[in-house]
């Protein structure tokens, strides 16, 4: 399961190649539905079931009220769900809404489905452990696990990892943001975040007209757009992403090595 708007870039493009892959070398198989998916392929999965389904939770209750899907062979089999990017869900309605999804599908699959929630950004995991649960609080165990290492820092309880710079630098406009990113860490693939699909429209502009490699990510981006952007998250080098919070959902950027913030957000949580 990921945290994926229905017309945001969709992080299960992202994944299936890696977990198709790593299915493979189990004798597994790994299918994705989603808004962008057409009928052939859903046609195509409903008649070849996969092992792993990569999905956001807005596909999976279309899937549970359709009625050319058969829920009880889909889902019958169903074990464990995997929520990516659990902390996105948490925060909002979309979080609300999840688990009544999940609570729906436990009644679909006859059973006791293990829900596992991924992040790295929990200040609060006990908390979270206990809203994933749902209405097996109580009844069901739950364990939060975190590993440590030395070379990842333990976070602290505002959820900033320690040893990390953070800089606060006032720009005044959109223009003088371009030109302070335009000549910052030239030869770095940077990623910026803004607060309005207009501010990353007007930011992007911004920096091309400095010569800036430069590339855009949010919900009204098209489809084709939207792949491109992928795929320089990916591959590319020396470049800006300029983006809004959408592209908070797992999406493999490749070797990150600067990150922006334009304006502050409303929230710490949405910060984090």
């Amino acid at each position: 399961m990921t945290d994926s708007p229905l017309d945001a870039l969709h992080p299960s493009n992202n994944l299936e190649p890696r977990l198709t892959a790593y299915a493979a070398w189990l004798g597994r198989t790994v299918s994705v539905w989603h808004g962008d998916i057409g009928d052939s392929g859903r046609r195509r999965m409903l008649a070849e079931p996969p092992d792993v389904l990569l999905t956001t939770p807005e596909s999976l209750e279309s899937m549970l009220v359709s009625t050319r899907v058969d829920h009880h062979e889909l889902f019958r089999h169903v074990r464990t769900i995997v929520v990516d990017e659990v902390h996105a869900f948490a925060g909002d309605d979309r979080g609300w809404h999840l688990l009544a999804v999940l609570e729906r599908l436990t009644k679909v699959a006859g059973r006791l489905i293990q829900r596992v929630g991924l992040s790295a950004t929990v200040g609060n995991p006990d908390q979270m452990l206990t809203w994933l649960q749902g209405s097996g609080v109580g009844t069901r165990p739950g364990e939060v696990i975190a590993p440590r290492s030395a070379a990842v820092p333990a976070r602290t309880a505002v959820g900033a990892t320690e040893g990390v710079d953070v800089e606060v630098n006032f720009v005044g406009s959109i223009a003088n943001a371009a030109t302070v990113i335009a000549a910052l860490h030239r030869g770095e693939k940077r990623l910026v975040f803004c607060d309005s699909k207009r501010r990353v429209e007007e930011l992007g502009e911004a920096l091309r007209a400095l010569g800036v490699s430069t590339y855009l990510s949010h919900a009204s981006l098209s489809k084709d757009e939207r792949r491109r952007a992928e795929q320089a998250f990916a591959d590319d080098r020396d470049c800006v992403i300029v983006a809004t919070s959408t592209l908070e959902l797992g999406i493999d950027v490749g070797d990150l090595d600067r990150v922006f913030q334009l304006d502050a957000p409303a929230t710490v949580a949405a910060f984090m």
